[in-house]
């Protein structure tokens, strides 16, 4: 008989890097008997954590997917990593669940990067529960850590206070009951006495969580306002209904290291979450809704792709709606292909199980070795199509050029990064044009460090991490007048083309204009074209270093052909010539990217965060502080930044994060163009 959808339960451990979420997912799972030991991160031994570059560095770089069953009811998990480079497909993630298990450290509190996972949250209207874990540490502070959840705007109803007895965690109050548990040798809890410097504080709380879980609701209200108190029947009932319309937000406690308050949190995750049919219905991209229900027509969502040593690809995807069953045939809604589904698997961190039944909404299953669908595709019923709308993925922060070690290797190297993209949708790989090199692009310096040592890993390739690359480009100031001319005469059909032009500078940013102002035919129609053409490929090859020459405009106004030698591969010459000529002629000058960054930090590193950005030839556009948080804008020589992140996170003990984006082009200060053209003659005097 399949699990009860009501008591189903679908969601994410969500927080930022370092807050021990991983330890939690692993204590949920050990007290749901879904693993028989609890695994350490220092011994690299967590269920969730299982790729050697998540061992090594002793945190998640993809998404833990893990499945229990508490009360005989069917959870679903999804560990969600909180470090800024692997959580560019948050969005995905969050579409595949129907609430969140945000976790806050006891000792930082809410941080700047809190801030911004938890946005994404509500962006998606996801109900939460908070749990302060860490309660076990020396720092810990529940009160700080509690009042600092203000900053997330959120209507927080404390539901422990912890208690500690020598600086450990021992136990808790119930703050709606008001009753105390104390954590035995064996971790089972027993009635204690709440100590007397916890009386006051427990009683204000409880009136404070009474008084929220009554406003969320009218005939509560009411209710409260006549007899002055609420039942704990009408708390828990009140307290689930403000849950599930996001207007509260309950707040647990434990320690996940020493594996207290495990139970207790699964039972509030059963008691207070949402059900798959609880949830509202979800979007299309053409505006239409899909209700979660199993009368609905099945639809299924890729979240993520897994990589498996031995069922290769993994399609990880959430059931939308109607029953998913092995062997049926959906259709693809991007490319409107048929796929024929194998068996579904229950993904337990690396290990997989056959699912016994058929899936209903809410569950998430792989499927291994699907022909053509990739992560955010929708599958489904062909007669009831249906595609989840999902955002675009946050823009690439750093581009790094690869090269094999050995010569010649360049298309294996392609090919081993090109096979990572399939599961990691923020990468993006692509190749210059001019020097031929592999260009990855990532979230960050780590994002791409690590990738490419899973490459080399993984298909046993050696390759070399080169410089990132700054897309410098050039231009023109001022006008001139030249004449292109190749003439090439070796016995039969000789080579003629000839042309006069007029070069100008444009203002930034509009491009390149090309004008034909022949008259009289002294350069045939058929050869214009090719003039251009000419002058184009010149302008990408650049001048000074190898960029490309940008905002110029180019008009050819006279000329001269021959009936027989003349040929558009002649005039093509000729304006490369031309091209070439009027740069010699004129001032050319190297244009570099300029950045607008965006960083967030805590208020007491403004002062060294703005002086770093002067040092970096920042200019700052302005700064905004709110709850603890000063978030500022600069815009940023991208040269100066591109190893921002290590800097950043020194300055600030590991609580700022950054956004950039390319804003526009500036022209480079001479001892910046001199050192950039100076390296590349450097490169093509070792290239010939």
């Amino acid at each position: 008989m399949a699990d009860p959808l009501e008591m189903q339960r679908t969601y994410a451990l969500v927080g930022t890097g370092g807050c021990g979420k991983t330890s939690l997912a692993e204590m949920l799972m050990f007290d749901a008997k879904a693993i028989s030991r609890m695994g350490a991160i220092e011994e690299g031994t967590t269920a969730l954590d299982y790729e050697p570059e998540e061992v090594r560095r002793r945190g998640s770089i993809q998404p833990g997917l893990a499945t229990y069953l508490w009360n005989k009811n069917r959870h679903f998990l999804v560990d969600a990593p909180g470090d800024g480079n692997f959580t560019g497909d948050m969005e995905y993630l969050l579409k595949a669940v129907d609430s969140v298990v945000f976790a806050v450290d006891a000792v930082d509190g809410v941080r700047p990067l809190t801030k911004k996972i938890w946005s994404q949250v509500k962006k998606e209207n996801l109900p939460a529960l908070i749990v302060i874990n860490k309660m076990d540490r020396d720092r810990a502070d529940f009160q700080m850590a509690f009042d600092s959840l203000s900053h997330l705007g959120v209507k927080a109803v404390a539901l422990q206070i912890p208690i500690k007895q020598n600086g450990e965690f021992i136990g808790y109050a119930d703050v709606l009951s008001g009753k105390a548990w104390r954590y035995g040798a064996d971790l089972a809890l027993s009635p204690m006495d709440v100590p007397a410097d916890l009386a006051e504080e427990l009683s204000l709380l409880r009136d404070v969580s009474i008084e929220n879980i009554a406003e969320s609701d009218e005939a509560l209200m009411e209710k409260y306002l006549e007899e002055g108190s609420l039942s704990i029947d009408d708390l828990k009932r009140g307290l689930r209904l403000g849950v599930i319309r996001g207007e509260l937000t309950p707040v647990a406690v434990c320690s996940a290291l020493e594996n207290k308050g495990g139970a207790k949190l699964l039972d509030i995750i059963e008691a207070l979450l949402p059900s798959p049919l609880e949830r509202p219905p979800f979007v299309g991209q053409d505006g239409s809704s899909r209700p979660s229900s199993p009368d609905a027509p099945v639809a299924a969502f890729v979240f993520k792709t897994l990589s498996d040593p031995y069922s290769g690809q993994l399609s990880v995807m959430r059931v939308l709606s109607g029953t998913l069953s092995g062997d049926q045939t959906l259709e693809n809604a991007r490319s409107e292909e048929a796929e024929r589904l194998g068996a579904l698997l229950f993904i337990n961190g690396k290990t997989q199980t056959p699912v016994k039944e058929n899936a209903g909404p809410g569950a998430l299953v792989g499927v291994a070795k699907l022909k053509n669908t990739r992560t955010g595709d929708t599958l489904c019923d062909e007669k009831a199509p249906f595609a989840l709308a999902v955002g675009e993925t946050p823009p690439q922060l750093i581009t790094y050029a690869l090269a094999p070690k050995e010569k010649g290797e360049e298309d294996k190297v392609y090919a081993a990064i090109q096979r990572l993209l399939d599961e990691d949708i923020t990468l993006r790989l692509g190749r210059d044009e001019e020097t031929g090199d592999i260009l990855l692009s990532g979230m960050g310096q780590l994002h791409i460090e690590l990738a490419v040592e899973k490459a080399k890993r993984r298909f046993k390739i050696d390759i070399i991490l080169k410089t990132p690359k700054v897309p410098y480009r050039e231009t023109v100031k001022g006008k001139c007048q030249v004449q292109g001319r190749h003439k090439k005469q070796s016995g039969g059909r000789g080579q003629f083309g000839d042309c006069w032009i007029e070069m100008e500078g444009l203002p930034r940013g509009s491009g390149y204009v090309f004008e034909d102002a022949i008259v009289g035919g002294v350069i045939p129609r058929q050869y214009i074209p090719a003039i251009d053409k000419g002058i184009q490929e010149a302008a990408a090859r650049g001048f000074l270093a190898g960029c490309q020459v940008v905002d110029f405009r180019v008009k050819v106004y006279d000329g001269s052909y021959h009936t027989v030698d003349s040929s558009e591969m002649a005039f093509k010459v000729a304006g490369s010539l031309a091209f070439k000529k009027a740069m010699e002629s004129m001032k050319p000058v190297l244009l570099e990217p300029i950045v607008l960054l965006t960083v967030s930090i805590p208020d007491e590193s403004m002062g060294d965060v703005i002086g770093d950005l002067s040092s970096r030839r920042g200019k700052v556009l302005g700064s905004d502080s709110q709850a603890g948080v000063t978030e500022i804008k600069a815009y940023v020589p991208m040269s100066e930044v591109l190893r921002y992140a290590p800097d950043l996170r020194s300055m600030t003990g590991g609580q700022g994060f950054f956004t950039m984006e390319f804003d526009h082009y500036e022209e480079a200060p001479q001892p910046v163009a001199d050192k950039v053209i100076e390296e590349h003659e450097k490169a093509k005097a070792a290239a010939s």
